[in-house]
């Protein structure tokens, strides 16, 4: 759910995908993007304003996902498992940027990016705190030992020079994050676990929760305790934040409720923010303070208006089957879906009302839709062997059907510059077509020897990279067809997914062997 931070009003519907609970919530730096992840071992990227995923959910933890963090520039997403393992992710395509990191010995508990991002803290149910360099993902010194219990929440001061732990020992820890040695030993004050610790934006301050029901204020520098407990939740605390202006404090709870506190007088701003069903279990602010956004065991997502209070659009309906594609148009004003109910649907990415009518042409499944770069036409793949371009404000088809393959489309794209249109198929070939006549160019990319399941251009729109169920990725020259070396293998089961990096250097592939490789493009 997302929340108006200053009335407690709900804004829009749950966000809902998970199929267990959800137990760790973050914004994007950008404040564009919320990042969850749930007992379903899965992590997810949101739309902020429609509530929609984007993308397919992040696919490697074998158990449940505990913590989720994006780093400082928005482009990486790590998360930390009871598998025992940090993994950190290309935020825009899901994409694993390494192996995991491992060297905890018990379920990953809490994490959280650097300020600078080059680092990320972990604390596990091994007692133990660890620093891994970003980069390489080696660990970074021993592991921080001090805590005679599982360590349940760690977060680095906003300098980078200390991390903050709080423990089932009861107890709050700052450490030296470049030493691992103690800088303040045991904070006491809370009667049960502590849940949650966050530092205050000037990190002056440490925030609290615990089972024992309340929120507690520290300073950062002395481990005093500042004022009384805030009181109010009936049940545990688990999840506490910072607003950016250090003012309020945010705690959501088992009570199923999500409460604002002033921060110098300790008092409950308004009224707890209810709509959940079950325990709240992770809550963080928006980057401009203007949201909020919780999880919870209800398996959902929400957002609530920081000023108004009133929901940021519904959920989108009107597909009548399955969504099989959707994309961003690139202003990001509006969405374009595919779906096996045959048809291709515009909605408006602020208020997630379909734009026209729903686009009718296909006759079977719509498996791949693509804006072109000026977002005027969108093109579809279908397994109707046809790929089709659609007037992206009409939804008026722009000529006939493209038509040469002779099995399911699997994957559509435009050429950078709008010009070509590039496909691929379960009759094991790749075509690129002139985007305006809808006439192939050049005879098909032939090499692969089973199915192909997605293809995409280079940057610059001189290559393709293509990949199959022969377990294969082929880069190819997109003037001539021509394979541009051999296939890149490695993979033990078929491709589902392929993209270039921004700089057209790098390839990634996503496969059936649950692994995703990233390979020099060039």
């Amino acid at each position: 759910m997302i929340w108006d931070t200053n009335c407690g009003v709900q804004i829009g519907d749950p966000i809902q995908g998970h199929s267990d609970s959800v137990t760790s919530v973050a914004f994007s730096p950008c404040g564009e993007k919320i990042v969850s992840g749930s007992d379903d071992n899965t992590a997810r990227v949101w739309n902020v304003r429609t509530g929609a995923p984007e993308g397919d959910p992040f696919l490697e933890h074998s158990q449940y996902v505990t913590s989720v963090a994006f780093s400082p520039d928005g482009e990486r997403i790590v998360s930390g498992s009871y598998d025992n393992t940090v993994r950190i992710w290309n935020a825009r395509t899901g994409a694993l940027e390494r192996d995991p990191l491992q060297g905890h010995s018990n379920l990953v508990t809490s994490l959280a990016f650097s300020p600078d991002g080059e680092r990320i803290v972990s604390g596990s149910y091994d007692n133990t705190i660890r620093v891994w360099d970003t980069g390489t993902g080696d660990p970074e010194g021993n592991p921080f030992q001090g805590h005679s219990h599982s360590v349940s929440s760690v977060a680095f001061s906003p300098d980078g020079e200390r991390i903050v732990s709080g423990s089932y020992d009861n107890t709050i820890s700052v450490w030296n994050a470049r030493t691992g040695s103690l800088e303040i030993d045991s904070l006491q004050g809370h009667s049960w676990y502590v849940t949650s610790v966050a530092f205050s934006p000037d990190g002056k301050r440490i925030v609290s929760g615990s089972l024992d029901n309340t929120v507690r204020i520290w300073d950062g520098k002395t481990g005093i305790p500042e004022g009384d407990p805030f009181q109010g939740h009936t049940d545990w605390v688990t999840s506490v934040a910072f607003s950016p202006d250090g003012e309020r404090i945010m705690s959501g709870s088992c009570d199923n409720t999500v409460r604002v506190w002033n921060v110098k007088s300790g008092l409950s701003e308004g009224d707890p923010f209810q709509g959940h069903s079950h325990p709240v279990t992770s809550v963080a602010f928006s980057p401009d303070g203007e949201r909020i956004v919780s999880g919870s065991d209800d398996k959902t997502v929400r957002i609530w208006n920081a000023r108004t209070g009133a929901p940021e659009g519904d959920p989108f309906q009107g597909h009548s089957d399955l969504v099989t594609s959707v994309a961003f148009s690139p202003n990001g004003e509006r969405i374009v879906s595919g779906s096996g109910d045959n048809t291709v649907r515009v909605w408006n990415a602020r208020t997630g009302a379909p734009e026209g009518d729903p686009f009718q042409g296909h006759y079977d499944v719509v498996s791949s839709v693509a804006f072109s770069p000026d977002g005027e036409r969108i093109v579809s793949g279908s397994f109707d062997h046809t790929v089709r371009v659609w007037n992206a404000r009409t939804g008026a088809p722009e000529g006939d059907s493209f038509q040469g393959h002779y099995n399911v489309v699997s994957s559509v794209a435009f050429s950078p510059d709008g010009e070509r249109i590039v496909s691929c198929s379960y009759d094991n070939t790749v075509r690129v077509w002139n985007a305006k006549t809808g006439s192939s160019e050049g005879d098909p990319f032939q090499a692969h020897s089973h199915e192909i399941t997605s293809v995409a251009f280079s940057p610059d729109g001189e290559r393709i990279v293509s990949g199959s169920d022969d377990n294969t990725v082929r880069v190819w020259n997109a003037r001539t067809g021509t394979p541009e070396g051999d296939p890149l293998q490695g993979h033990s089961d078929w491709i589902t997914s392929v993209a270039f990096s921004p700089d057209g250097e790098r390839i990634v592939s996503g496969s059936g062997d649950n692994t995703d490789r990233m390979v020099t493009g060039n």
